[in-house]
């Protein structure tokens, strides 16, 4: 196979699917002599959150100097962005080649793994070969059933703020949610949360691991992520590489929070352009927060897009006023909600989104609701800031 082969597998029908559990990627990860247990593993889940926690703790352990290997989802434009060693993606090559070897290993032996686990397989036994120091360790969907939650053992875990998102999988309240988020706490490791679920605290005594409530009160300032969200998102990560990493001092953390990348989220691509990736009510309501505190008085255009099993139509009561301008955009994927779906939904008129130069031009412009349309609707010229 080459790069497009590899990715035509990955989306196919066969692959490309959610089945939760750890049944079949412990049965292909013991084939490869479990690589998963030679890494030393920052464990986050969460519902919102987990990509900024992560690209925090990863720039700050790369910065003093350690190899950080980097799983996070989904990505934008390629595969390859999901799995980084000190910043820099997996190769095609390299890519490819993993893919190809895990998928045959797979079939000779009747396991049959979805997208995600295979990529999953992918990131532990390529970080293994490339002898990773510290694996900072996103979830993909929950956690007690997540494929990245296979790890035995963990330096600790991070658990984000909670919301109703994927509630078909996960639970319909947050209670629910947060009992399957504390799934990834391992026995003998500290848990770091801003929010005192219970779910998440009678985890921790079972496992007998360092319960910690974090107060969100870390300074911004000096953070390159902007988004009234980051304090919490800075407090949990800067919390628990204070723990593990007592030796790595205060000015190289304010140093590294300069230097901290994580595209599409309240990202400033142009003086009048916003990529935030918020794709569900929550994260929607921080989306508005930051705009309120940062633009308080200018006048927004959005272009707006969402998957049809998202609540967009409570994402959609929370995003727009009356007098914004409201453009819609049917993406390139099955779920995607048609034109018609999102106008029937809105309570304020929208056109259809055709090309940035329609917009008006003494409007703040932001792209929301689906990273799935991102890849699609981001200009070509603007493309190398992702």
């Amino acid at each position: 196979m080459d790069y497009k082969d590899t990715i035509k597998l990955l989306t196919s029908s066969g692959k490309f699917y959610i089945n939760l559990g750890l049944e079949r990627i412990a049965a292909i990860l013991n084939l490869l002599d479990n690589p998963q247990d030679k890494l030393k593993c920052i464990h986050v889940a969460g519902t919102n959150g987990k990509g900024s926690v992560c690209s925090i703790i990863s720039t700050v352990l790369l910065n003093y100097g350690l190899k950080v290997g980097l799983y996070t989802s989904p990505h934008i434009y390629e595969y390859t962005e999901r799995i980084r060693i000190n910043d820099c993606q997996i190769s095609q090559e390299d890519f490819t080649k993993y893919v190809s070897k895990i998928c045959k290993m797979a079939d000779d032996n009747n396991i049959h793994l979805t997208e995600f686990e295979i990529l999953t397989v992918v990131m532990f036994k390529y970080f293994a070969d490339k002898n990773v120091e510290i694996v900072v360790l996103e979830t993909g969907l929950g956690g007690r059933f997540d494929a990245t939650n296979v790890i035995k053992q963990n330096l600790c875990a991070i658990i984000t703020h909670i919301d109703l998102d994927h509630t078909e999988r996960l639970g319909n309240t947050k209670s629910k949610i947060a009992y399957e988020k504390a799934g990834i706490i391992k026995p003998d490791c500290p848990v770091f949360t801003c929010e005192g679920y219970e779910e998440i605290k009678d985890k921790a005594d079972e496992c007998n691991s360092l319960f910690q409530l974090v107060v969100p009160l870390e300074d911004t300032q000096n953070l390159s992520l902007k988004g009234i969200c980051q304090q919490e998102n800075l407090s949990l990560a800067l919390t628990a590489i204070r723990f593990l990493f007592p030796q790595i001092s205060e000015s190289v953390i304010q140093e590294s929070l300069k230097k901290v990348q994580h595209p599409c989220r309240f990202q400033l691509l142009k003086e009048d352009l916003i990529i935030d990736g918020s794709h569900n009510p929550n994260g929607i309501t921080a989306l508005c927060e930051s705009l309120d505190f940062y633009y308080p008085n200018k006048k927004r255009c959005f272009i707006f897009g969402c998957l049809k099993n998202k609540d967009y139509v409570k994402m959609m009561k929370i995003l727009f006023s009356k007098g914004d301008e409201i453009y819609f955009y049917h993406f390139n994927n099955p779920n995607s909600c048609t034109i018609e779906e999102l106008q029937k939904d809105c309570e304020y008129p929208a056109k259809e989104f055709k090309s940035f130069n329609d917009l008006p031009q003494d409007a703040l412009k932001i792209v929301c609701g689906s990273f799935y349309m991102l890849n699609e609707i981001i200009p070509k010229s603007l493309q190398e800031y992702l």
